[in-house]
């Protein structure tokens, strides 16, 4: 076994749709895995209890009830475990529930991932890991997208959190040397997947003959991306840290940025 592949690595969100799957593999490869998940009743919390079901009882896996937002337990967390990469994938989801609870995203995208953050500088990770989206692009028109467009446009309370994530990040890989990746998820879709999604909805209204709502007109494009392709590229993010040297620049701006080991990439296609 490699022996960076028994290392033990907190997943957050490790309930929801790509964290169970990300600890899935991460476990057949021989991490040890810590998952945290509040299994919030955004959507069915018995998909995310079958989510969970699969991989509950594995010898190597830890599974938590909190919220990253609730500091105490969360520094309990890093305290009882030898912690050396964490991913954080837990985060209200949700593009039009952005806008009309707006809270709830400053409370838990920004508010906890700051908690993910500290703790992570605290207790000296190796790596930070986290989920930022596609919907950073907001009303960008380019296509396709890259790392280096502007993303100073977002057209949701999401998309401002998760930019947000992307400013947090480089600053405390500035200030504290933490090496952080946020990767720029593109619609992610496969099997337990989130049935608020395009791709479930449709099809449940085929099914049973209803017909099916279109946004915009029908004026839209939208690039699908499978779960295994997420995963793979999570977990090769994963193991290659950022440092000074190997930074990529996410804006045309960043000549003028102090490097630091921080690095923004797409995890899609088109």
């Amino acid at each position: 076994m490699n022996q960076k592949n028994n290392k033990t690595v907190l997943v957050t969100g490790s309930a929801g749709f790509i964290g169970a799957h990300l600890v899935e593999s991460l476990l057949k490869r021989g991490n040890y895995v810590v998952g945290i998940d509040n299994h919030n009743d955004y959507y069915d919390q018995n998909l995310k209890e079958a989510r969970v079901k699969r991989f509950i009882d594995h010898r190597n896996y830890n599974h938590h009830r909190i919220s990253i937002e609730d500091l105490d337990s969360l520094q309990e967390v890093f305290k009882s475990y030898e912690i050396h990469d964490v991913v954080n994938l837990a985060a209200q989801a949700g593009v039009r529930h952005s806008i009309e609870f707006p809270k709830l995203f400053i409370e838990t995208n920004i508010m906890g991932f700051q908690n993910i953050l500290e703790l992570s500088h605290q207790f000296e990770i190796n790596h930070l890991v986290y989920a930022s989206s596609s919907s950073v692009y907001g009303a960008n028109q380019k296509t396709p997208y890259s790392v280096a467009d502007s993303v100073d446009r977002p057209v949701s309370n999401y998309a401002m959190s998760k930019k947000s994530n992307e400013l947090m990040a480089h600053v405390y890989s500035h200030l504290y040397n933490l090496p952080t990746t946020g990767l720029r998820y593109f619609t992610v879709y496969g099997p337990f997947g989130r049935p608020d999604m395009a791709m479930y909805k449709f099809t449940e209204n085929i099914i049973n003959g209803n017909e099916i709502e279109v946004y915009n007109h029908g004026k839209h494009k939208r690039d699908f991306t499978y779960i295994s392709d997420i995963i793979e590229g999570t977990i090769k993010a994963l193991d290659n840290p950022p440092n000074k040297k190997n930074t990529n620049r996410t804006s045309s701006n960043d000549q003028n940025k102090i490097s630091a080991p921080s690095s923004i990439f797409n995890i899609g296609n088109n």
